[in-house]
C-alpha cells in the first residue's frame, strides 16, 4: 500500500485520530508496539489560524513516532485551506481531513461528519486543500449521514477524483454515532469498485487479533485503522501483527509487565502534560487497562482517585503483589 512516498509492504495498522487520546506520548507507545501510521488528535482549523496555543501544540511531532498525519476539521473552506498550509509547515507525512467525527458540537456546525450533508462543499474543500499543499491529502469519513443517505460508494469515487491519496471509512453513519455493529459491506463495495485505485482503509469494531485477520480477508481492504480498542491497550497492534504473521494468538502479558507498560505511558504523559493534567489524561486509559483482572474494583477506584504519580505508583505496587501468581489466559 502506498500513500504518496509512504510505502507499506503488508496491510498497515493505523492508529485512529482521537481527541484527548492520540497525543505524542500515546502515539510513541503505539508505534513501539507495532502501529504503522499515527494521526494527531483532531485539530480545529479555526483555532489553528487564530494561533491558539493549545491547538498549535497538537502539531508537535517527534521523530520516533513517524510517520504521522495531522488531521484537520472545520466547515469553512478558506480556513481549512489556511490551516492545511500551517500544518504542512511542521512537516507531517500527510494531511488528513476529518469528515467523520459524529460529535454533536462539531457535526451540527457542518464540520466532521456534518460535511456529509453537503457533498458539493466537501468536494470543493478537499480539492482546494489538495491544490494548496504538497503533501499527500487523505480523508476519513463515514458511510453517510443516516440510514437513508449512505452515499459512501459515490462519494469515495468523487473524493478520489479531486485528488485524495487514501480514504479511511468508518462503517457507521453519523446517526449511529458508535452504537450498533459497524457495517463493512459498503466498505467492501468501495474497495471492489473497479474505478477506485487509491488505498481503502477500514475502521470500526476492530478489537482483537482474530477480528483484524477476519476483516482483512473478508473485506479486502488495504489497511486497518484501530481506535477505541487501543485505549488502555496500545499493544493491540503487537497482538494483531503477531497473529497475522504466525497464525497464533500472542500470549497475554503477565500482570507485572502489564503494570510496567501502563507506568511507562503514565510517565511519558506526565512529562508531556505535567503531573496534574497528565494524571487526568491517563485516567481514561487506566480505567480500562486492567479489565479482566478478578476482584479489581477497589484497586481501580483507588488508582483513579490518586492525584499524584507517587500515589498511582503505590497502587501499581499493590497490583503487582496481589496478582503475582495470577496466570492470564488468551481468552481473558
Amino acid at each position: 500500500m502506498k500513500i504518496g512516498s509512504l510505502e507499506f509492504k503488508t496491510a498497515p495498522l493505523l492508529l485512529a485520530p482521537m481527541e484527548d487520546v492520540t497525543d505524542p506520548s500515546f502515539r510513541i507507545l503505539c508505534k513501539k508496539y507495532g502501529a504503522d501510521l499515527m494521526y494527531t488528535e483532531f485539530v480545529s482549523a479555526d483555532a489553528l489560524i487564530r494561533d491558539i496555543a493549545s491547538t498549535k501544540r497538537k502539531l508537535t511531532i517527534f521523530a520516533e513516532e513517524r510517520p504521522v498525519g495531522i488531521q484537520l476539521y472545520g466547515n469553512d473552506i478558506d480556513a481549512m485551506v489556511e490551516a492545511a498550509i500551517i500544518a504542512e509547515s511542521v512537516n507531517p507525512n500527510l494531511i488528513d481531513i476529518n469528515f467523520g467525527c459524529p460529535v454533536k458540537k462539531i457535526a451540527k456546525k457542518g464540520a466532521g461528519s456534518g460535511m456529509l450533508r453537503d457533498i458539493p462543499k466537501m468536494l470543493e474543500m478537499t480539492q482546494r486543500i489538495v491544490k494548496a499543499v504538497n503533501l499527500p491529502v487523505t480523508v476519513k469519513t463515514r458511510l453517510g449521514w443516516d440510514e437513508e443517505s449512505k452515499v459512501i460508494v459515490e462519494v469515495a469515487e468523487q473524493l478520489q477524483d479531486v485528488g485524495i491519496q487514501a480514504l479511511t471509512i468508518h462503517g457507521r453513519t453519523r446517526a449511529q454515532m458508535y452504537t450498533g455493529e459497524a457495517d463493512w459491506s459498503l466498505i467492501r463495495a468501495v474497495k471492489n469498485n473497479p474505478r477506485m485505485h487509491i488505498p481503502i482503509i477500514g475502521n470500526g469494531d476492530i478489537n482483537s487479533a482474530e477480528k483484524a485477520k477476519l476483516y482483512l480477508n473478508e473485506y479486502g481492504v488495504d489497511g486497518l485503522m484501530i481506535g477505541r480498542a487501543s485505549i488502555g491497550r496500545p499493544w493491540i497492534f503487537e497482538e494483531i501483527k503477531h497473529y497475522l504473521t504466525t497464525g497464533e494468538l500472542m500470549p497475554e502479558i503477565a500482570v507485572d509487565e502489564h503494570v510496567n507498560r501502563v507506568a511507562e505511558h503514565l510517565y511519558q504523559t506526565v512529562e508531556w502534560l505535567g503531573e496534574y493534567r497528565g494524571i487526568l489524561h491517563m485516567r481514561r486509559h487506566m480505567a480500562v487497562s486492567f479489565k479482566g483482572l478478578p476482584d479489581f474494583k477497589s484497586l481501580r477506584i483507588k488508582m483513579l482517585r490518586a492525584d499524584t504519580v507517587l500515589g498511582i505508583e503505590e497502587v501499581f505496587n499493590i497490583i503487582k503483589e496481589k496478582y503475582a501468581d495470577y496466570q492470564p489466559t488468551i481468552s481473558e
